[in-house]
């Protein structure tokens, strides 16, 4: 089952996100990047990736963008963990403060992802992404909007 079969199926969110690591589906950017969501429970979420010389910026060291990506799909799921199937999430604000940079013997690399609160229609996450070593690499707060999902009406 793909995250989008996940999505329309009814499934809540923590439902869906257990559904990702058990059948080994993830979504399409955790591919393209090299992540995976390893760990998930209610208000809590990990993700785990070894950034490689395909993620360098020009002055050779892995790019602020891959440490944010997985920064924000650690605050995401742990507030996606918190959802209905009938809602939904997107980022409405990212804050990041990088601590140390990320090379390809960083790796293999730690985001997680914990819910600071969370209301009807805004939530607020935070994530630490550590090194190989346990090392602080980067931080992140997150402000997240929540909102209804709509589905296609069934016919009988």
């Amino acid at each position: 089952m793909d995250i989008i079969k996940n999505n329309a199926s009814g499934l809540s969110g923590l439902e869906q996100l257990h559904a990702i690591i058990a059948e080994n589906t993830p979504p399409p950017i955790n591919v393209t990047l090299g992540f995976t969501l390893v760990e998930v429970e209610e208000g809590r979420a990990v993700f785990e990736g070894s950034p490689d010389r395909s993620v360098y910026n020009p002055i050779g060291s892995v790019h602020g963008g891959y440490a944010a990506t997985l920064l924000d799909s650690a605050c995401g799921c742990a507030v996606h963990s918190k959802l209905t199937a009938e809602q939904g999430y997107t980022t409405l604000e990212l804050k990041v403060a990088y601590h140390r940079p990320l090379n390809d013997m960083s790796g293999p690399v730690r985001a997680e992802g914990r819910i600071v609160s969370i209301g009807r229609r805004t939530a607020f996450s935070e994530a630490r992404l550590t090194d190989r070593n346990g090392r602080l690499c980067a931080t992140a707060t997150s402000t997240l909007l929540i909102f209804p999902i709509e589905r296609p009406a069934t016919t009988g």
